[in-house]
């Protein structure tokens, strides 16, 4: 199979990381994830608790600074960490599934890129999230809420494009009208339609 590169930005409460895993089982290539931050943590010694705290944050502006180029915020240095494994591993040919990182900005230069969105109903979201959090109502939306919008501040902070913004991806779509289930099929017959353009 010749090189596909899968990126999954997504909606919280959409089914976005569901998607992915299985488009991942579909096409037998490893996802990035969670999984990266494993990745990271050996890279540099630090624990993966360590690099959760940081994890896809923006820096706090009061207390970071750049000095030659070099930023002493640790949530600018573990994001570069990450972008700069994930360029590795597009670079060497391998295949695989990204979730979120800014990959389908930071990777666009690829041909074998496919980059897509997952959005979902709003009450689509708090029933999901509800369920998986096990959160009253009011809750879940609070939660979808702030996790959008951490997401939101992260990616614009290191992309020009604002996330979630259809010009950045190749495909956007609502899993509320297909089902989990029926994304997936959707998406994996579109991706095979374009490794088969493309190739």
């Amino acid at each position: 199979m010749s090189q596909l590169i899968i990126s999954v930005g997504r909606e919280f409460g959409s089914g976005g990381r569901v998607i992915a895993e299985a488009l991942a089982e579909r096409f037998g290539i490893p996802i990035y994830d969670r999984h990266l931050i494993t990745e990271i943590a050996e890279r540099t010694g630090l624990t993966p608790e360590e690099i959760e705290k940081y994890n896809e944050n923006p820096k706090k502006k009061l207390i970071s600074r750049r000095v030659r180029g070099y930023s002493n915020s640790i949530e600018d240095n573990i994001a570069e960490m990450q972008f700069n494994f994930l360029k590795e591993k597009s670079e060497s040919g391998e295949s695989f599934v990204v979730v979120g990182r800014c990959s389908e900005t930071r990777l666009k230069n690829n041909p074998a890129l496919v980059s897509l969105f997952i959005l979902a109903d709003p009450d689509a979201k708090i029933k999901r999230v509800m369920k998986v959090y096990e959160l009253p109502e009011e809750d879940a939306r609070e939660f979808i809420r702030k996790k959008d919008k951490k997401r939101k501040r992260y990616h614009n902070y290191h992309c020009s494009g604002h996330w979630g913004d259809s010009r950045l991806y190749d495909l956007c779509i609502n899993s509320t009208r297909l089902g989990i289930d029926g994304t997936v099929d959707y998406l994996e017959n579109y991706i095979r339609a374009r490794m088969e353009h493309n190739y």
